[in-house]
């Protein structure tokens, strides 16, 4: 295990984010050491999770089957030139690649994909977000069997900033959504690893909306994470990731990823956001928002924007012709709806 200290920097690593702090980074898998091992039992793993904010269940995900997707987004995404949904925009974009040639916007929502233009991926994106040892962990964690809201699949790393989901999305029951961080390679140890700040769901923070929305006042938000950092004196946690293991975050729990410090290597991976059953999808801790679920191999899949419908189809297409106004009348919706 490293620790590393403010901004500095060494061969592998550097601070997650521009505020610093301690935080640690081990290089390596060390199985003896292995906390998560030892958290054999539902009742052991729940214990953790509502203690420290997150868990990691290894070897959830059957290598085969991360291999099968990782092969799919090659063959079939990586090569499409057209327009897809992307996570930090949540607009339609064209691949944006890294030097070492990993798309860098990652994909939104993996069920709403074309069937047609993206088969195998997106089936095999679908077993592994709606497999039974998913179904088995979450219902676990949240005491209620799981509704998938958001999926998103990333290659390169765009070194997501630290936040809180619950300020974008949440249950209707604040908190009591469940993030989803499956890798499906190795991480490589500069290749943009997850991180986390235990313990941080335990904190309340200010809600989005009036001059802290997400619309035209998000840096206020981001600075305010930063500040709570700081304030709490919080530490971070990068832990080492390997194909087929899964982390799960409280939707209170401040995380994101490190910057890249190697970026010969790609960090293949999904990500999926689940609420109870029980509850309904909030947006920007403002509005209920209604979705379009269908069951996937048990699991209640919410599918927005599903490419495989004609109207869907349309918006796209006018979003592509019309971005910079289509665009801003999003902004104002969303102000709207968060005043």
């Amino acid at each position: 295990m490293q620790t590393i200290k403010d901004n500095s920097i060494d061969n592998f690593y550097q601070s997650p984010a521009p505020h610093g702090g301690t935080f640690e980074v081990p290089v390596d898998y060390d199985a003896q050491n292995d906390i998560y091992n030892t958290l054999t039992t539902p009742a052991a793993q729940k214990e953790y999770y509502e203690k420290e904010g997150y868990l990691i269940i290894r070897n959830l995900i059957p290598e085969s089957l991360c291999d099968a997707a990782k092969e799919a987004f090659d063959k079939e995404v990586k090569s499409y030139e057209g327009y897809i949904y992307r996570q930090a925009s949540a607009n339609p974009e064209k691949h944006k690649l890294t030097d070492y040639q990993y798309m860098i916007n990652s994909i939104l929502n993996i069920q709403s994909l074309d069937k047609n233009k993206f088969p195998i991926f997106r089936k095999k994106g679908m077993e592994i977000l709606t497999s039974e040892g998913f179904k088995t962990a979450l219902n676990n964690l949240m005491s209620d069997d799981p509704k998938l809201v958001q999926s998103m699949y990333f290659e390169g790393n765009p070194a997501t900033w630290a936040h809180q989901d619950s300020y974008y999305l949440d249950s209707s029951e604040l908190g009591r959504m469940v993030g989803t961080w499956i890798a499906i390679e190795d991480i490589a140890p500069g290749a943009g690893r997850f991180y986390v700040y235990p313990k941080s769901h335990l904190i309340d923070m200010e809600k989005n909306g009036g001059d802290f929305d997400i619309a035209f006042n998000h840096d206020k938000y981001k600075k305010l994470v930063v500040d709570i950092i700081h304030q709490f004196k919080l530490e971070c946690s990068a832990p080492v990731l390997r194909k087929g293991d899964v982390l799960f975050w409280h939707g209170k729990t401040i995380h994101g990823s490190l910057a890249t410090t190697q970026p010969e290597h790609s960090r293949s991976s999904f990500t999926g956001h689940y609420i109870p059953t029980s509850t309904e999808f909030l947006q920007y801790q403002s509005r209920i928002k209604k979705l379009n679920l269908k069951k996937v191999n048990g699991i209640d899949v919410n599918f927005p924007k599903d490419q495989n419908e004609s109207l869907n189809r349309l918006i796209l297409n006018v979003e592509t012709t019309f971005p910079t106004a289509f665009q801003m009348a999003k902004k104002l919706a969303i102000k709207l709806v968060t005043k």
